[in-house]
């Protein structure tokens, strides 16, 4: 029997739209759907819901909550993670605060910078782990990585374990819609290219018809007035002649522009949210509240297949039915010519039967290639850190990070890293 281990399976809405779609899909609906979270409140409420959407769905799958995680990934086809590593507090929380003393404000703090930087180094570990299990359990088993920062994490994984992996975003498919549509143009017929390293990625044509829309669109949005959330990917399209993957608030931190404590001006002028992470604890307690209301306790539940990757993946490589996917995988052999073999890029690729084959992209437009490097310099140190458990990587990842090397100088970025592990000791390896 087909069998999807569910890695953070307390993340019931996120559970649900990826095995719900699994259960809508004919190859994988009869799957034994196995669970796993160190949760077990949230693991049983998640079992819960998905054994009503199943019901309701046909009945095909089996669903099982594990609170041992070997035996969840026992004998698994596919394995998804969706884990988050360390509490909101003090974790999260400690990710914004302690660099605010220092003068670094962040938004997401998820992905690069000093925030991300704890947020790899507590996730890794774990996943690491789950690399382990696997070798031994399900050796020929595909990982799912659906957890940020997904750069650094995938790269651990690919470069430090024996276990096929391939990171999953969502920013690819809607990045060309998204654009259309706060410009008021049509994404009907619309045809697009998009590479680089997962949330720094590059919409590099767009075209319907033949006709590229690029002038277009660079017109309405140097025209576009009022509130709106788009202001640093225009500004970066503007400057750099291409429109970014994720959204403004998350690049606003990869690069050293727009968040500068000389400057606080540029947070009103870019529409750059900073202390959103404060209501962050309130607004998980409303999520869950609206889990155990609209999902958990809903004997009706029912799904519509979403865009997530996971089951199309799933559907490909059990039928052998091509399907393309923006995949997050190492650049071995120069996918993009113009960034590193180790670094982790998001490219398209092909998958069916024969597994993920990613798409050899050639070079991006040089200045496009050199932002991406600012960041890929601190994925891989921050790589590095993890594999080899040396603390001066750590140093080496905080320093090469673009927006914390604009603020600070060599000595403050030590004295920070220094308080941030301390901080996060109880989630951390040893480090030497």
């Amino acid at each position: 029997m087909l069998k999807i281990a569910f890695i953070g399976a307390g993340s019931t809405i996120f559970a649900k739209n990826v095995l719900g779609d699994c259960m809508l899909t004919p190859a994988l609906a009869d799957a034994h759907l196995a669970l796993h979270d160190i949760d077990l409140q949230r693991l049983k409420e998640s079992e819960t819901m998905l054994q009503n959407l199943n019901a309701n769905l046909g009945g095909q799958a089996t669903v099982k909550a594990y609170a041992d995680r070997r035996e969840a990934l026992k004998g698994a086809t596919y394995v998804v993670n969706a884990i988050t590593a360390g509490a909101f507090e003090p974790y999260i929380m400690g990710d914004h605060e302690i660099p605010r003393k220092y003068g670094i404000k962040q938004t997401y703090a998820d992905t690069l910078g000093v925030g991300g930087l704890m947020r790899a180094l507590r996730t890794a570990g774990p996943m690491l782990e789950f690399a382990r299990d696997m070798e031994e359990l399900c050796p020929d088993a595909w990982f799912l990585n659906y957890t940020n920062p997904m750069a650094i994490l995938t790269g651990a994984m690919l470069r430090g374990t024996g276990v096929k992996t391939v990171g999953l975003c969502h920013s690819v498919q809607v990045c060309a819609s998204e654009l259309l549509e706060g410009l008021g143009m049509s994404a009907e017929g619309v045809r697009w290219r998009i590479a680089g390293i997962n949330h720094q990625a590059w919409l590099l044509d767009i075209t319907r018809g033949g006709e590229d829309l690029y002038p277009e669109i660079k017109r309405r949005a140097a025209e576009r007035s009022g509130p709106h959330d788009d202001r640093v990917r225009y500004e970066m399209m503007n400057t750099f002649g291409y429109y970014v993957t994720e959204s403004s608030m998350h690049s606003a931190e990869y690069v050293p522009y727009f968040l500068k404590s000389a400057y606080p001006e540029l947070l009103e002028r870019y529409n750059i949210p900073t202390e959103n992470y404060k209501g962050w604890g309130g607004s998980r307690q409303q999520y869950w509240d609206k889990v155990m209301n609209e999902l958990v306790n809903d004997r009706s539940i029912s799904h519509v297949r979403t865009h997530e990757y996971a089951s199309y993946i799933m559907e490909a490589m059990e039928t052998n039915v091509p399907f393309s996917i923006a995949g997050n995988v190492l650049n071995t052999g120069g996918l993009i010519s113009n960034l590193p073999e180790e670094a982790c890029v998001e490219v398209p690729c092909l998958v069916d039967a024969n597994g993920i084959t990613p798409t050899r992209f050639g070079a991006l437009p040089p200045q496009l290639a050199a932002l991406n490097r600012t960041n890929v310099n601190m994925q891989l140190l921050a790589v590095e850190a993890v594999l080899t458990g040396k603390k001066e990587h750590v140093y080496h990842a905080a320093l090469l990070d673009p927006h914390t090397s604009a603020e600070l100088p060599i000595d403050r970025i030590k004295a920070l890293v220094d308080e941030l592990l301390e901080a996060n000791r109880p989630m951390l390896p040893d480090l030497h």
